[in-house]
């Protein structure tokens, strides 16, 4: 289990993971019998999985650039929702390190066939022009130490007919050969739920780290179009961050900040214990340094 880095001073989380010497001891001892597995009828299929439409042929070394593959589901209007279960990741020497929903309609990778392997064009190099930003609504994501995203009873992700979904995939050479052919489990609501959740991002993609600058600042900013209710938080670096911090600026002026990470690692989801509403016009802003 990673370690846990929010500072207690900033905010409450319900699935905060600091550990009491008595937890410490029971994992060390599940350990040291050799991690022996639980009873896995106890572990629930989910009733969708999607997959890479071919295994895709990881070198024993050398470097991998992110692959992208569009897959059709082929579902009418479908929302994922949560029972007790959530959405299971299972890879082979990678991760499915982002999913997502691609609109009918949508501009993002138009002219790409589906089900073929390909690397996003190079980054344009005008500082004016930030790519940066999801396409649509962000499905799912994986990094190391994060579990499987569970939604609570009654929350639920739209995907609305004739969409696809985008995997993004890395892979990492570690000294052998292999095919890796990654899944994507999910679990569909059993009946429409009363909330859509939808993860979306306050991106900067045009920034330049100076030179041997040991703390480079970027801040990054959402505006929010309707109320809604920031029910978790998820710092995203793509390069090795020193700290992370959240804030938001309410249309009175109020400004509270709700998370702080002052020394940023894992890329785990903070759920606030206490949801909070957002009014129109608020403004979510980031804060990393590098």
């Amino acid at each position: 289990m990673p370690p846990w880095f929010a500072d207690p001073k900033c905010g409450h989380f319900s699935n905060e993971r600091s550990l009491t010497e008595s937890e410490i001891y029971t994992l060390w001892s599940w350990t040291a019998e050799g991690a022996p597995k639980g009873d896995l009828k106890d572990m629930p299929a989910p009733d969708v999985v999607l997959q890479l439409p071919k295994p895709f042929p990881v070198p024993e070394s050398g470097m991998v650039g992110c692959q992208y593959v569009i897959v059709p589901p082929g579902f009418t209007e479908r929302h994922l929702g949560a029972s007790g279960r959530g959405p299971a990741h299972r890879a082979c020497r990678g991760s499915p390190h982002h999913c997502f929903v691609r609109e009918p309609g949508s501009n993002y990778f138009k002219d790409q066939k589906p089900e073929v392997f390909f690397e996003a064009p190079p980054a344009k190099t005008d500082e004016k022009t930030d790519t940066s930003a999801l396409p649509s609504d962000f499905l799912v994501g994986y990094a190391p130490g994060q579990p499987a995203e569970m939604l609570q009873p009654g929350q639920g992700k739209l995907i609305k007919p004739g969409s696809d979904i985008v995997f993004e995939v890395h892979y990492t050479p570690n000294g052998k050969a292999v095919m890796g052919q990654t899944k994507l489990g999910l679990v569909l609501a059993r009946e429409t739920p009363k909330d859509r959740v939808q993860t979306l991002s306050a991106s900067n993609g045009t920034f330049k780290i100076p030179p041997g600058d040991p703390a480079y600042r970027v801040d990054a900013s959402f505006d929010v179009a309707r109320q809604v209710v920031l029910s978790a938080l998820h710092p995203h670096m793509h390069t090795r961050g020193k700290d992370f911090e959240y804030r938001l600026v309410f249309p009175n002026g109020e400004t509270r900040t709700i998370l702080q990470v002052p020394a940023y690692n894992w890329q785990l989801w903070y759920n606030l214990q206490e949801p909070i509403v957002l009014p129109k016009g608020t403004k979510i802003e980031c804060y990393g340094a590098f």
